[in-house]
């Protein structure tokens, strides 16, 4: 499966964050998420492990009962039902991995 960038497509999530789904198999979902500076991304937790990567921009995550400043170039991976949330310090962009699948971001 290949998939083309495109400037459309994106969910909001809460205010001041994006998201949308590349590309997705049988056992992995890739999804971009468009993040605006000042803006929250309240804790939660899901079954499915996460990993991601900071293409641009600056957020602060925090992970369990651990929390890093993120620099582009950065990754991260969040076990299955952990509790995360991010502030976001610049306008940023980051690009994560949900395994297993993520129906709820299905297309």
């Amino acid at each position: 499966m290949f998939a083309r960038r495109s400037a459309g497509g994106y969910i909001s999530v809460v205010d001041g964050v994006k998201r949308k789904t590349l590309v997705f198999g049988e056992k992995t979902l890739m999804t971009e998420f468009l993040l605006e500076k000042g803006k929250v991304l309240p804790g939660h937790k899901h079954p499915q492990e996460q990993t991601g990567y900071l293409v641009s921009g600056k957020i602060k995550l925090f992970i369990g009962g651990e929390s890093r400043e993120v620099n582009p170039g950065d990754s991260w991976v969040i076990p299955g039902n952990v509790e995360h949330r991010a502030e976001i310090l610049e306008d940023s962009v980051a690009v994560e991995v949900f395994a297993p699948v993520r129906e709820d971001y299905l297309p």
